[in-house]
């Protein structure tokens, strides 16, 4: 086993991490808590859970700053997009090599998206850290459950260091139901869930929402100079079509549309701030989706798309406006929802789409999931670590 090389190279390494503090301002990040993971990593075999977010403020990737320190990193899993972080949507991920450190990379969006016994025969021990957005549906928190899921099943810890919420200024949507979870929803939570990762693995943990009931080994490295009520820019875009903050805050109210035929301006500079379809009906403002890295084969490519220009819309929180406007604007409604299942699944629920068929308003939707919104929200309540 390779362990810390010296006290010295930590010290330095601490040192010189002090030093990014004095101009990043915000929160403490866990992965900067280097005090509070480190003495876990000594003498084990470490199986990181990362991707291209998983920085320290002056950048420096997890995985470069363990291998300096001299922990003995086994096996690198990669969630959707890679573990660079440059894959579309969706996109099959296969295993590698990784040409920069000679790391093993298990991708967990490829052949399986749980980690099996013999991927983890390698590792005592797992190190979560990737950048949520707070989204039900942002498949970064379904790797983390079966990452979980597969430590418990086979007795090894699991550690998560903590990242700030982006959109942790609002929880609303309606509660999956379980009858539709999917890899875009495992858990019993709204839309837009309110936790960050630590809080949410807690969650998971606390609930027994592991497979069978499990619980597995669970370390949460909180951040420090943070609450819930703190805004938080993402220094580094989470993925390929969702390249700054306007994008991240619409995300939650424009990704029920990737199971209609409306574009969310994937195949522009724009992803996730502008919606339109082929119709002159949907809006004045146009654009045209073509290849781009991280989109090819866009909906619509090489269509002109008209709707809406939100990037300058402020985004409050979640709404269903967008949805119910462009429904109701749709020549032919009844082509309007092309993936009934994928939307039930974004959803959590059928109800929302025969709501919508149906014509019901925004008032009437939202008094439906009330119920259970209500009833999670005192549920959140025992795993947050924040005020």
């Amino acid at each position: 086993m390779v362990s810390f090389r010296t006290t010295g190279a930590l010290a330095l390494f601490i040192f010189l991490l002090s030093l990014t503090r004095i101009w990043a301002a915000g929160p403490v990040l866990g992965i900067e808590r280097t005090g509070e993971y480190l003495p876990l990593l000594k003498g084990k075999s470490v199986g990181l859970v990362v991707n291209h977010t998983s920085v320290f403020p002056n950048r420096t990737h997890l995985a470069d700053s363990l291998r300096s320190l001299g922990v003995k990193i086994t096996v690198i899993f990669g969630p959707e997009h890679g573990f660079r972080g440059k894959a579309d949507a969706g996109e099959h991920v296969s295993n590698a090599v990784d040409a920069r450190t000679g790391i093993p990379v298990v991708s967990l969006y490829g052949s399986h998206q749980k980690p099996t016994a013999e991927d983890l025969k390698p590792v005592d021990i797992l190190l979560f850290d990737i950048q949520d957005v707070g989204a039900r549906f942002y498949t970064y928190t379904s790797t983390m459950h079966y990452v979980m899921e597969a430590a418990a099943e086979n007795g090894k810890p699991v550690i998560v260091l903590d990242r700030p919420n982006p959109i942790r200024d609002f929880v609303d949507g309606p509660v999956l139901d379980r009858r539709f979870a999917s890899f875009v929803g495992l858990n019993p939570v709204p839309l837009a869930h309110g936790c960050t990762v630590a809080e949410l693995a807690r969650m998971i943990n606390g609930e027994g929402w592991l497979k069978e009931g499990r619980r597995c080994n669970l370390t949460t490295v909180s951040c420090l100079s943070y609450s819930h009520s703190d805004s938080y820019i993402l220094p580094v875009p989470p993925s390929p079509n969702l390249p700054n903050q306007q994008s991240v805050r619409l995300y939650t109210s424009l990704c029920l549309f990737e199971g209609t035929a409306i574009s969310v301006g994937r195949g522009t500079d724009t992803q996730f701030q502008v919606i339109g379809g082929t119709s002159s009906a949907y809006g004045s403002y146009s654009f045209t989706p073509e290849d781009k890295p991280g989109a090819m084969n866009p909906l619509h490519k090489g269509k002109v798309c008209y709707g809406l220009d939100l990037r300058k819309e402020p985004v409050t929180g979640f709404t269903l406006r967008y949805l119910i406007d462009f429904y109701q604007k749709s020549p032919d409604k009844s082509a309007f929802i092309t993936r009934p299942k994928a939307f039930d699944q974004l959803a959590g629920t059928d109800q929302l789409r025969q709501q919508l068929l149906a014509g019901k308003s925004e008032a009437e939707i939202r008094a439906s999931w009330e119920p259970a919104l209500s009833a999670y929200k005192q549920l959140r309540k025992k795993y947050l670590l924040y005020p």
